[in-house]
This record gives C-alpha cells, structure tokens and sequence, in this order.
C-alpha cells in the first residue's frame, strides 16, 4: 500500500479545517491556539492531523496571496464573501497551488461537498464555478489533459 494517504482521514481533516479556517477568520486566533483547540476535540479523530496542520498553516501564512488568486472570478471582493465560502476558497485553493498530488477533480468536489454542509444554500454553486475557474489557472496541464 505505500505512503497513499487515507481518503476518509484527508476527508475528516479538510472538513476539521473548514471549522479551523472559519474560526480563524472570526476570532483571529494564532495558529497554535486553533490547532491547540482542534487536537483536544473530536475533530481531528481519525482524521490525517498532518495535513490539517500543514493545510491550517498554508491558509493563515498566505490568506492574501490565496485570496489574490482567486479574486477575479469572484463577483464581489474577498472581504465580502460569506465566511464559510471565504474558508473553502482559502483551503481548495492552498491544495490546488501547494498540494499537486491530490487531484484537482477531488480537490473540488471535497470542497464543493463541504460547502454544501456549512454553507449557505446555493453557495456550493458559487463556489464550484469559482474553484473550477481557478484549477483551470493553477492546473492547467491536467485541467486540459481532464478535459480532453
């Protein structure tokens, strides 16, 4: 089997840090409080709490950088997105950029799934649109070789 990660372990960390991401942009706690917070609840239990450290890290370090990204798909400007769209951008975005072992396909369908579960009602359309806007940026090799 190797060093393939868990898929069930990645899908509990990234859903951990759509929770971590949105109380960071509430709270603007430091990275060694949420992670702090998030190692003593359920959580991270079975979840791949590597990637959720590394992911939270990415996210809090680059969260201009990220947003820069994806700003010219959006329809309004990155402060005014609702805050759980604003988290799963951020977050599918790092993966997208830092993180080419993982799929973009998976990357934004766990997202888009996300967003379906923390969201706002259509919002998962929203972000769709712009997350596959973005891979077609940041992956565009595979984005063209997916799309034949």
């Amino acid at each position: 089997m190797g060093n393939k990660p868990n898929v069930w372990a990645r899908r509990k960390a990234r859903r951990a840090l759509v929770q971590a991401v949105y109380q960071w942009q509430m709270s603007a706690g430091t990275y060694a409080q949420i992670c702090g917070e998030f190692a003593s609840s359920e959580a991270l239990k079975k979840a791949d709490v590597e990637y959720f450290e590394t992911l939270l890290r990415e996210v809090m370090s680059d969260a201009t950088q990220l947003d820069a990204v994806f700003a010219p798909f959006l329809d309004r400007t990155a402060d005014q997105l609702d805050v759980v769209e604003r988290a799963v951008l951020r977050l599918a975005t790092t993966e997208l950029s830092n993180h080419i072992e993982v799929p973009y396909r998976v990357v934004i369908d766990e997202y888009v799934e996300l967003t379906k579960v923390f969201g706002a009602e259509d919002a998962h359309k929203y972000v769709n649109g712009v997350l596959d806007k973005v891979a077609q940026q940041l992956r565009a090799i595979e984005f063209k070789a997916q799309r034949g």
